[in-house]
Order: C-alpha cells, then structure tokens, then sequence
C-alpha cells in the first residue's frame, strides 16, 4: 500500500512546480479551483445574512480549505533542493499567507479582538495572486511588463511631465474662483480629464480654459493606447518561447523549450 502511495520526489516536483505533465495540468487545474473556492467562501462571509445562516458551513469548508493550502506548502518545502529559497521567495511568502490568517485566528480570540480577525481573516482574498502561477497567460504578461519596464517607466515620466503642466496652467486660467484652488488639485483634475474618467467635480468655466480642457482630453485618448503597444511588443517577443519548467536549484523559472540547464545557475533542468 505505500508503494501505491509513493511518489518519487523528482515526479512530485514536476507535478507541483511544472505543468507539462498530464499529472501537473490537472493539480494545477484543481489547485485553482481550489483558490477559486477561498475567494467565494470569503465574500460570501463578508454578507451579514448568508453568514448568519451558514456560519458553520463556512467554517468548516475555510478549515479544509486551509488544510489542503498547508499541505500543498509543506510538500513545496520538502521537495525543493533549498527550501529557504523558496520559503523567502515571492510565491513562497504568498503560500504562507495564504494559511496564515485562519491559524491566527485561533490566537486572537476573545470579544475584544472581534475586529482584529476580521482584519486578519480578509488577508485570505491574497490567495488570489497564488492564481498567478497556475495561469500560463498571467506568467507571459507578468514577463512582457517587466521587460518593458524601462519603457513604461519613461512613458510615466513622460505622463507625469505632462500633468503637472497642464495643471499650473490651468491654475493660472482658471483661478480658486473656478474651483482650481491649488496646483495640487489642478493637477487632479489634469489627471482625472487625460484618464478620460471625467469625475465634474471641477471643469473650466473660461473659453481659454475650456480649450485647453478640450487638447488634454484628445492628448489623452491618444496617451492610452501608447502603454497597449508598449506591452503587446513585449507579449509577442515573450510568447511561444518558454515553458513552465522551474529549476529545483534556484526555483527561477520562464526556460525556454529546448533549455536543459538552468539560465541562471546553470543547474540541469529535470527532463
């Protein structure tokens, strides 16, 4: 029987932190749903009526939730060649808070503490970005944004540079008597009007005002698309290169598919 139940760690690695294998598609798949699950139980608590009348339920699947969360962690620690690496690493601390809030709420007990755990208990809603490992897309768009990020950074500036200017001048056109009553707030409603979100809160009242109000609105419709093209680059150059395989060394991952070493510490990579 535990030969039945015995999984060699290099299968479990590839099934756990890859996902070209049947096995690895499926955990994946049921990890998600998994994650889907904690979310709902946590809105649905967040309603007054359904968690007056389903507070056990709720209770009880959040515990099996949180069990299976702890499991799937202790597992990734055993089977990784350095586990501290891991345990300190990005998805390695989104694991752990992932079980973390249910456990202290056993800690924090008492009518005193009441909202302290649900403050606690709502840092369950970051099981969500453990979401981000098990979608291939969000991985190919998580890399095309930050191989675009110098980019993205000057078109910022650029944006930034933009506003501020917009917004003193139309402080000087329009003046506190129109609701502009300082650079700070001008410079809100440059960012409001360029974003095309238009609150109406503050609008120019003057020809000269509403003209500039008028070039900022087009400038912005064009400014929005820029970001787009940025990163669309970035996915095509990123896309149908790599594969989800992740070195059981370093835990870096975004190989490409003939890849058999490891780019960044030149381990073999499992086949």
């Amino acid at each position: 029987m535990k030969r039945l139940l015995y999984i060699p760690k290099e299968r479990l690695y590839k099934i756990i932190f890859e996902a070209e294998t049947r096995e690895g598609k499926i955990f994946d798949i049921v990890l998600m749903m998994v994650i889907l699950l904690s979310i709902l139980l946590v809105v649905l608590e967040s309603v007054p009526q359904i968690d007056e009348d389903y507070h056990a339920l709720l209770k009880i699947l959040e515990w099996i939730i949180t069990l299976i969360f702890t499991a799937e962690y202790i597992v990734r620690i055993r089977i990784v060649k350095q586990p501290w690496k891991y345990v300190f690493s990005f998805y390695g601390i989104i694991d752990f808070l992932a079980v973390l809030p249910t456990y202290l709420s056993i800690i924090f007990v008492g009518s005193q503490s009441l909202v302290v755990i649900r403050a606690i208990r709502l840092l369950r809603v970051f099981r969500i970005l453990k979401l981000n490992r098990y979608i291939y897309a969000g991985q190919n768009l998580g890399r095309a944004l930050w191989a675009s990020r110098e980019k993205i950074f000057v078109f910022l500036f650029f944006v930034l540079n933009i506003v501020i200017i917009v917004g003193t001048l139309m402080y000087l056109i329009e003046g506190p008597e129109h609701g502009f009553s300082s650079i700070p707030k001008s410079i809100y409603w440059a960012i409001v009007t360029m974003t095309t979100v238009g609150y109406g809160d503050i609008s120019p009242m003057t020809p000269l005002g509403q003209f500039l109000a008028s070039i900022v609105m087009i400038v912005g419709y064009a400014i929005i698309a820029v970001p787009t093209g940025i990163v669309t680059v970035g996915i095509i150059r990123k896309s149908n290169r790599t594969n989800t395989q992740t070195c059981d060394n370093c835990m870096h991952g975004d190989h490409e598919d003939d890849a058999a070493f490891c780019k960044k510490c030149g381990q073999k990579l499992n086949a």
